[in-house]
């Protein structure tokens, strides 16, 4: 299951821009780091009828287009996308409207980048999709082969845990092992959920699942991510982009525990009191998985060094958690958080 850059090199590109000259760039773009199956596309009629009748492994595709609108072309693909093997679409357009962002993301998009780009940003997000695509692929190959299928079942979810763990992007960590840092989340998550009485299977599949929270930052700049002081307000709604990004990369699989990943994902940034993001949820809306998720992202985001922090000591992270108790997070998760962490220091002394 190992993916070489020549399988990258060689995945299926289609380009569907109305704008020749973006159509060129593109080309030259892919073409100079060694993809070498491109199918581009200016009127994007032509462009649908080949992505109907071909399979591929990327689609870049322009919005603002006659004739058929990339909007358009985005509700045709939905129903196609949430039935077969994630297949990731790259929006390229001039339009910055939160509106259409979100118009675009709901409709399956999985990254989005406004023109002009920067051609290595653009190499990278493709590289990584297309890398995200391929490895999924080879698992869905792999279904169902095999007498035994609830111990396949368990098999798959750790070939997809593994394979997706490799995906995740760069860190915002560096100094630190990322491995270290998603075990601590997962472990934290799964002794809350045990304190809360939860099933063994919840508390199973929250251990692993929590370790792909930001699996969406894989779609973030660097220049945002490792960026060492405050972001500005347009760089923040760019980051706010990694739990839809997150949640499309994690969809589509038959796997309680890729299921839930992308639950937590979508939801860790909702807020108790309704003023999170990316939907707005409020109180036991947020499911609960991205309601535990919330509280120990938190607190090992305050515990350890960041690009743009330092640590915090662990009695003013507690207090921090204690006071955003009833706003950020759900109160009865915040108390279960305490007692947990208590008994670790308990059995620590």
């Amino acid at each position: 299951m190992i993916l070489r850059d020549s399988d990258i090199l060689a995945a299926k590109i289609c380009v569907i821009d109305d704008e020749p000259a973006n159509v060129l760039l593109l080309e030259r773009l892919l073409e100079q780091v060694g993809y070498r199956d491109i199918k581009s596309f200016t009127d994007p009629l032509a462009g649908w009828e080949y992505i109907t009748n071909n399979v591929i492994d990327l689609l870049l595709l322009d919005l603002q287009m006659p004739k058929l609108s990339g909007l358009e072309i985005l509700e045709r693909l939905k129903p196609q996308n949430e039935c077969s093997v994630f297949t990731p679409i790259m929006v390229l357009t001039a339009d910055a409207t939160h509106t259409t962002k979100r118009q675009a993301f709901s409709l399956g998009t999985h990254d989005y980048l406004v023109k002009p780009f920067e051609a290595i940003e653009v190499t990278l997000r493709v590289k990584n999709l297309i890398r995200t695509r391929l490895a999924l692929k080879l698992l869905d190959q792999d279904k169902g082969e095999g007498a035994e299928a609830s111990h396949r079942l368990r098999l798959q979810e750790k070939e997809e845990l593994e394979i997706v763990e490799k995906l995740s992007g760069p860190a915002e960590c560096p100094q630190e092992d990322e491995k270290t840092h998603r075990d601590r989340i997962g472990e934290l998550s799964a002794k809350i959920a045990r304190l809360m009485e939860m099933p063994d299977s919840f508390v199973h599949d929250i251990q692993y699942a929590a370790q792909l929270y930001d699996v969406g930052k894989i779609g973030i700049s660097d220049d945002i991510l490792l960026k060492p002081g405050k972001l500005t307000a347009e760089e923040f709604e760019t980051m706010k982009r990694h739990t839809e990004i997150g949640a499309s990369i994690l969809s589509g699989s038959n796997s309680a525990i890729m299921a839930m990943a992308e639950q937590i994902a979508f939801t860790h940034h909702e807020r108790w009191d309704g003023r999170g993001y990316p939907c707005g949820l409020k109180g036991q809306d947020i499911p609960l998985p991205g309601r535990i998720v919330a509280v120990v992202d938190v607190f090992d985001a305050l515990t350890h060094e960041r690009s743009y922090k330092k640590a915090w000591e662990y009695e003013d992270a507690i207090e921090a958690i204690l006071e955003n108790s009833g706003t950020h997070f759900d109160p009865s998760i915040v108390d279960a958080f305490i007692r947990v962490m208590g008994a670790m220091r308990s059995e620590a002394a």
